[in-house]
């Protein structure tokens, strides 16, 4: 079937290009000025050798082994920044002509003591004993891959882009690995295929490399090549050097994975009509990744099916927008930071993994495949191209064609994405361009979206390093939009300072009133955002000998303004946060809020008159709690009370974890908010229940449990997934979906039952 990919609108194209072109001499400038890191005296590993088999066992009694060099000294970044880490870490490095080989033997004082908390695929590596392996294979000081295990074996491994402002959690290479126990510690063997990489086969400069190691019991973190503790692995500049390394054949290979799926379904119906049927269907489909070069990935998806997408957790939503739901489909998962626009970097240790900004993040893909409802629209299929074209270029293109159905009219969707590194600097400029074409069929209603209407979307942004850790991001944006011709329009700007004991984030950002982006997750238009995020972190050997490794008072104000100047929003968030030795933290904090309604609106759908019209300003404070994640028994609270709108609320969100061994685990959740509102005068309650259980099998055999309760609603959903991982990167899913309305008249409950099979070849 075909896979158009409709050429970005030259104009935009050549107006992205042309500003970038403008501000490549400023890469010149940068060169001269690297960042400190880069200077300074790097480790040093070398690569020997194997000189014959290894037999992957988590026994180091290969001849290489005993006679190699290994990395060792390693040092704390958690709790005591600079200081030799409390337990011993050995590790060394090994290749044949297809692999490379890493042993690891951790050491330790309380070997009866060691954590582990999940088998997982991907597992959490904060909660429990790890080992992690960073191999930066062009030596660009931004770009690498990361490959953890635990005590068990569990696997996790993930891709890292520019120091760590992409992270691509989805991606996904054959590699084995070993662990054992003794009585000294544990020991971790790798083996990872060349070709499961992607380097520059010419040999010409050094990989980096870093080890990282967690001693849960302690909340301990070590790096061999030392690392701040205001960052974490993901500071690719900070990694050390990989030498003696003879490389064999690099990834250019070619992976195919056909898939399977059979589905039986029926819808939620009413007890006035028939039962609707059970209606079955089978499809098959195929997804293929191919390395163009050492540095660019190609992949093509053909009739794609995400059945076996984890649900989406429902929320409690007291505002007038619509709630933000994360991407779970895995072909949209993989390399999504690529395309992503924006300043939430994934390096630092206090917020790894932020979200974006909601109020305009600029690609979105759950617009794509997607209802406004969230249910699945069919997708013939879709290409993506990814990776470095040069040392010093990434690109990112994707294109997706939706072969629509009776309600959403067929379509394609695509984003162009280029970036140009600014020297050694860290930092770097791009552009991007984005349009979504409707290519006929149902009427959506908006705008009269049949065939011919196109949504374009074009920018430059930049990252700068300007010195030390403070970075400078903006972004400027052009939308076109057919009947729009003012105020198509976005701009940001951030400059952001990450430290040990001072941060702070400052910006402003502006979205004119007829800016349109059909690609993206945005609040609102004609409006100006300023935003500031600061905070101490205080830490002395007093506090620590009290249990509290770290103090946080901080402020996180959001003011929004229409472009007339009067106010929307805000958020003025002040609080401190204690962070104590084991893991653990607690909050208070005092929210004062304002929120514009333009419209009458409900913040329960049982409210019998809506809150009028106009502005509403209240205060409201905040409690917040986690205990220590690794026990067997933890939470996380927070509690919410003072004003909502023009009344009160008492509002709880929060979950109880039981986790009886690294095999089980179960939560319990609930969000729950009380409130009294005046004109009209009425108390309503929204409450959501949330029950979630996780079993590991194996490593390789998961099934995860899923079940959801809006008491406003009435509605109860269920979301059972069995996953087996059959070979390597090849899965049995079996998925149960169940949904009920719990009422008198109690409509037909929907139930679908998914099976989907794939596999596969390497060649």
């Amino acid at each position: 079937m075909p896979l158009p990919l409709p050429m970005i609108a030259p104009r935009a194209l050549a107006w992205a290009v042309l500003a970038t072109l403008v501000a490549l001499p400023l890469q010149h400038v940068r060169a001269q000025a690297p960042m400190a890191a880069s200077a300074r005296a790097r480790r040093e590993v070398v690569a020997a050798r194997t000189g014959g088999p290894i037999r992957l066992d988590g026994v180091l009694d290969e001849p290489v082994w005993r006679t190699a060099q290994p990395a060792t000294d390693f040092i704390q970044s958690e709790p005591l920044t600079g200081q030799p880490a409390t337990e011993a870490t050995e590790v060394w490095v090994a290749f044949d002509d297809g692999n490379l080989y890493v042993a690891a033997k951790m050491h330790d004082s309380h070997p009866g003591a060691l954590l582990v908390t999940d088998i997982k695929k991907d597992f959490k590596e904060d909660d429990q004993d790890d080992f992690e392996l960073l191999l930066d294979t062009f030596g660009d000081r931004r770009n690498g891959y990361v490959f953890s295990t635990n005590v068990e074996g569990a696997r996790h491994d993930r891709q890292v882009a520019l120091e760590g402002r992409e992270v691509n959690q989805s991606w996904d290479a054959v590699w084995e690995v070993r662990t054992r126990r003794y009585e000294g510690g544990w020991i971790a063997e790798l083996r990872i295929p060349f070709r499961a990489l992607r380097f520059d086969k010419a040999g010409a400069t050094a990989w980096g490399i870093n080890f990282s190691r967690h001693v849960r019991r302690k909340n301990e973190v070590d790096f061999w090549s030392p690392v701040p503790r205001a960052f974490n692995l993901n500071r690719i500049s900070l990694a050390g050097d990989l030498v003696g390394l003879q490389t064999g054949k690099s990834g250019r290979d070619l992976r195919v994975k056909p898939f399977v799926v059979g589905n039986t379904i029926r819808d939620l119906g009413t007890k006035a009509k028939p039962a609707p049927a059970y209606a079955s269907h089978a499809e098959v489909g195929a997804d293929l990744k191919a390395a163009l070069t050492p540095g660019l990935t190609l992949d093509v998806t053909l009739n794609p099916d995400f059945g076996q997408a984890e649900a989406d957790e429902q929320q409690v939503n007291l505002t007038q927008f619509s709630q933000f739901f994360p991407e779970k489909r895995d072909f949209f998962l993989e390399n999504s930071g690529v395309f992503y626009v924006g300043d939430a970097a994934r390096n630092n240790r206090v917020n790894p993994t932020p979200t974006p900004d909601e109020d305009n993040l600029l690609f979105f893909s759950r617009r794509i495949g997607l209802s406004a409802s969230g249910l699945q629209i069919p997708i013939d299929g879709g290409v993506r191209l990814t990776g470095k074209l040069t040392e010093s270029t990434r690109l990112g293109l994707l294109s997706i064609s939706e072969r629509g159905d009776a309600l959403n009219p067929r379509a394609n969707s695509s984003v162009f994405r280029f970036r140009q590194n600014l020297g050694r600097s860290g930092g770097d400029i791009g552009v991007f361009a984005m349009q979504r074409v409707n290519l006929g069929g149902a009427d959506t209603g908006v705008q009269n979206r049949r065939g011919g209407y196109a949504n374009r979307v074009y920018g430059v942004d930049n990252n700068i390093r300007l010195f030390g850790n403070l970075d400078w991001n903006s972004y400027v944006v052009k939308t076109e939009t057919p009947g729009i011709t003012k105020g198509d329009y976005a701009w940001r700007t951030t400059l952001n300072r990450e430290g040990n004991f001072f941060h702070v984030k400052g910006g402003v950002m502006q979205l004119g009133s007829g800016f349109q982006n059909d690609l993206g997750f945005y609040r609102r238009t004609d409006m100006r955002k300023y935003l500031l995020d600061t905070g101490l972190r205080p830490r002395s050997a007093w506090l620590r000998a009290h249990g509290i490794r770290e103090l946080h008072p901080h402020v996180t104000w959001d003011y929004q303004e229409d472009l007339q100047g009067r106010m929307v929003a805000k958020k003025l968030h002040s609080g401190n946060s204690w962070f104590f030795n084991n893991g653990a933290v607690f909050e208070i904090a005092v929210n004062p809020t304002f929120n514009r309604l333009d419209a009458p609106f409900r913040p329960n759908r049982a409210m019998a008159a809506p809150l009028a019209a106009g502005g509403y300003d209240w205060t409201e404070w905040s409690l917040y709690g986690v205990t220590d994640q690794s026990r067997p028994v933890s939470a996380n609270v927070r509690y919410l009370f003072g004003g909502l709108y023009n009344g009160t609320q008492r509002t709880v969100n929060g979950s109880v974890t039981l986790r009886a061994n690294y095999k089980l685990r179960a939560t319990l959740g609930l969000q729950r908010t009380a409130a009294t509102l005046t004109q009209p005068n009425l108390a309503f309650v929204n409450n959501v229940l949330t029950a979630r259980v996780n079993y590991s099998f194996t490593t390789s055999m998961f099934i995860d449990a899923l079940s959801q309760y809006d008491q406003t609603t009435k509605q109860f959903n269920a979301n059972v997934r069995f996953n087996l991982i059959h070979h390597p990167l090849s899965d049995l899913f079996i998925v149960y979906n169940d949904q009920r309305i719990l009422t008198p008249e109690s409509p037909v409950t929907g139930r679908a039952l998914i099976v989907k099979f794939t596999q596969m070849l390497a060649f």
